[in-house]
């Protein structure tokens, strides 16, 4: 499919181990690739990309980093180098009041996904640093100022996780706590109804202190609901909890418009 209006796409990225391993999670990125079709570059949102301040990657070449200690040695033999886009970082960064940032890269919350739906690495990447400095009410006014990328076949793509607590994984659980489950099913119909207020005021929903207790993951959820339009629907996929406390849903939203 050809879109006059890119989609938009929030992935729940989860473990590292999702770039070497056939799960039905990397069989849905791939899927989507196919879905979604060979945008011109993405802009990448990563929660691993997290600072004080809106930072745009403007380099050519952005280095692929291994942001992840003690998994198997065929995890770090994964090269995923596709190029940067200095022109594309230069309009971000000033739709964004942002400042242009050469030394990080494509972190593995980007590249263990990416390898799936884009396996020749041939789609020019732009990383986006999550401001955790700002409110989430801040978060989507940026979001808003993106939106007109989409128009200029730019996939805007975040990537973290709805429920994320490493502070409480149990690595014997296949599935998710009944508080994760709760929350990851109110958020999920709070992005269905485009419930805006029940994302950003987050805090009023009393499972959120379990479920995430810093907001770099969740916090690309704020920017990519800045992006929507009125018209946009909605797809839900991989929506499971794992190790108790982390979500691996993913939201990919289109334009009810398109054929």
């Amino acid at each position: 499919m050809i879109y006059s209006k890119m989609p938009v796409l929030f992935v729940g990225h989860g473990s590292p181990m999702n770039a070497i391993e056939d799960t039905p999670f990397s069989e849905k990125w791939i899927e989507l690739g196919k879905e979604i079709g060979k945008p011109r570059a993405i802009l990448a949102i990563s929660a691993h990309y997290a600072r004080d301040e809106n930072l745009v990657n403007n380099s050519q070449n952005p280095q692929q980093i291994f942001d992840m200690y003690g998994f198997p040695k065929e995890l770090y033999a994964i090269h995923y180098a596709p190029k940067g886009d200095p022109l594309l970082a230069n309009k971000v960064s000033r739709l964004i009041a942002g400042r242009q940032d050469p030394t990080f890269g494509i972190d593995h919350g980007i590249w263990s996904v990416l390898r799936w739906m884009y396996l020749k690495a041939d789609v020019p990447v732009v990383t986006m640093a999550v401001n955790v400095g700002l409110k989430p009410e801040e978060m989507f006014a940026i979001g808003k100022k993106l939106a007109p990328l989409r128009n200029e076949g730019v996939l805007i793509f975040g990537t973290g996780n709805i429920v994320h607590n490493l502070s409480l994984v149990d690595w014997n659980m296949e599935r998710g706590y009944p508080w994760a489950v709760r929350f990851q099913k109110r958020m999920n119909q709070a992005v269905q109804k485009k419930d805006y207020g029940s994302i950003l005021q987050y805090q009023k929903d009393p499972d959120s202190t379990k479920a995430f207790t810093t907001i770099e993951h969740f916090a690309p959820l704020p920017y990519i609901s800045g992006t929507l339009e009125p018209t946009d629907g909605v797809e839900i996929f991989n929506d499971e909890e794992t190790l108790g406390s982390i979500s691996m849903t993913g939201y990919l939203f289109k334009s009810r418009l398109e054929n």
